[in-house]
């Protein structure tokens, strides 16, 4: 593509050379340039692209994007390479890319959900509704991006880096895909990931304290200004009003079709009679123009709230309340709130739960529905902050009735050292508990506890199929694992 035509959309530009050469690709990773790229150099929390310049020579760019400020005294440009300077070469990256690709968003329906937590439910909600309205659906989000229902790759991140979200966005446009649903993160908003994409709809599911260290947002205000941007990037929205920040966005974006969703409060859409058990939960909604018993097999308040978001986007969509309840009856979220299936019958659930609040959220709402005993099993994370262990310790011996310390990805932590700090917490409480490292370990004896009455949060991996340590990811599929230890007890 000719440079001149992929710079379209981007102002205050200052250019040296020719811009009418023919681009063969772009690359912001100086080792994956090849001859005829364009070479953006992009200035990270670690790494700055813009001391790999002479690498990307090297490897035959026709030219280079830089930002405004970067240090190029030190480095030969040859006169032939065109040299861009943008004003923040992130946003550039974004646009350029979707420019190079076609403006691939343009050509199907974009639904982006943003929100701390259930956007991951509510993105697979979404896709199952749709695809059994017969759809062709592509999905992008924490757990995995999908194509027309066939798993194209695992994520390392919620919302891929600007570059591989239009290289994906294009290949989803060639595979027929007409609705696309994607989680939108608060640092792909701040760092403009998602700049140059059309959005049809976006929807804001909740807000709380989550991301706040150096690299992500200084403080709450940054946090939710973060989120905000999609909504200044699309006039169609969908709110949970029960939120307090949700409850705002109608009032700052009065141009904006907001369609707002609750339970308490007053809606446009509202969830009433709810019924909530340890295997589903129920509840009474308008879609349409009658009111219609709604189940689905993931229990908590929580995934009244998650349904209620996907009623709101499928209706703009004109899809029947049939196929609404018929996929919101099948839908399974891998590793959120999912309920393995097991000969014993015992209620066992797995959730990525990994922070103190959401480890707080997932035990109480068990809590809430279940008769016998609240059984959790949880360990932290190795090299990541490690305060939140002894709050977490504390507030699982305050919920659940019997806890298990155990271990979570203890990377080159030593997991000794992980489960004594979460036991502080713990003997803060008269929670019983006990210590088991070895998480297969804990997990077996938490079965041979429990009962049809009680139920087990296996808390923390979620979907991982892997338990990293020391740079090696081992396997590790607790859907799996939990089958095969029932086979072993029984």
């Amino acid at each position: 593509m000719e440079l001149k035509r992929m710079l379209i959309g981007l102002e205050g530009l200052k250019v040296k050379g020719n811009l009418e050469i023919d681009i063969k690709g772009i690359e912001k990773n100086s080792k994956q340039v090849k001859e005829g790229y364009l070479f953006v150099a992009i200035k990270g929390f670690s790494v700055d692209g813009h001391n790999y310049i002479e690498d990307a020579i090297n490897q035959g760019v026709s030219a280079i994007m830089i930002e405004e400020g970067c240090n190029l005294k030190s480095i030969k440009i040859p006169s032939e390479i065109t040299v861009i300077m943008a004003k923040n070469t992130r946003e550039a990256l974004a646009i350029t890319s979707s420019n190079f690709y076609g403006n691939p968003s343009s050509k199907f329906k974009l639904i982006g959900v943003t929100g701390t937590k259930g956007k991951t439910t509510t993105t697979f909600m979404i896709k199952e509704i749709l695809e059994k309205a017969g759809k062709k659906v592509g999905l992008i989000g924490t757990i995995a991006t999908y194509i027309n229902e066939k798993k194209v790759k695992d994520s390392d991140r919620t919302t891929p880096e600007s570059l591989e979200l239009q290289q994906l966005f294009s290949e989803m446009e060639k595979n027929g895909v007409e609705v696309v649903v994607m989680e939108v993160s608060s640092q792909s908003l701040k760092l403009h990931r998602v700049a140059g994409c059309e959005f049809d709809i976006v929807v804001f599911t909740n807000f709380s304290e989550d991301h706040i260290s150096p690299n992500e947002h200084p403080d709450m205000e940054d946090y939710f200004n973060s989120k905000l941007k999609l909504f200044e990037m699309c006039k169609t929205g969908i709110v949970n009003t029960d939120d307090l920040h949700g409850a705002k966005i109608p009032r700052l974006f009065p141009e904006s079709n907001i369609t707002t969703y609750g339970i308490d409060n007053y809606a446009n859409v509202l969830a009433k009679d709810i019924t909530i058990t340890n295997s589903y939960v129920d509840f009474k909604v308008k879609i349409t123009d009658r009111n219609e018993r709604v189940k689905t097999c993931i229990p908590g308040r929580f995934s009244v709230y998650n349904s209620l978001a996907a009623i709101c986007v499928v209706q703009k969509f004109g899809i029947s309340p049939e196929v609404i309840k018929e996929s919101l009856l099948s839908v399974r979220v891998p590793g959120r709130s999912e309920l393995v299936d097991n000969k014993l019958e015992i209620p066992i659930m797995i959730d990525y739960a990994h922070s103190p609040e959401s480890l707080q959220n997932i035990l109480e709402a068990v809590k809430s529905y279940t008769r016998g005993k609240v059984i959790s099993v949880f360990g932290c994370g190795g090299d990541r902050d490690s305060s939140k262990r002894p709050i977490m310790g504390e507030i699982s011996g305050r919920i659940a009735d019997y806890t298990f310390i155990t271990s979570d990805n203890p990377r080159t932590e030593n997991p000794q050292d992980i489960v004594n700090q979460i036991e502080e917490g713990m003997k803060k409480t008269k929670g019983k508990y006990s210590v088991v490292v070895d998480r297969i370990e804990a997990i077996r004896q938490a079965i041979k506890m429990a009962t049809k009455r009680d139920i087990i949060v296996l808390a923390g991996k979620g979907h991982e199929p892997y338990q990293e340590i020391n740079g090696v990811k081992h396997p590790f599929d607790e859907r799996v694992i939990v089958k095969d230890l029932i086979e072993e007890i029984k």
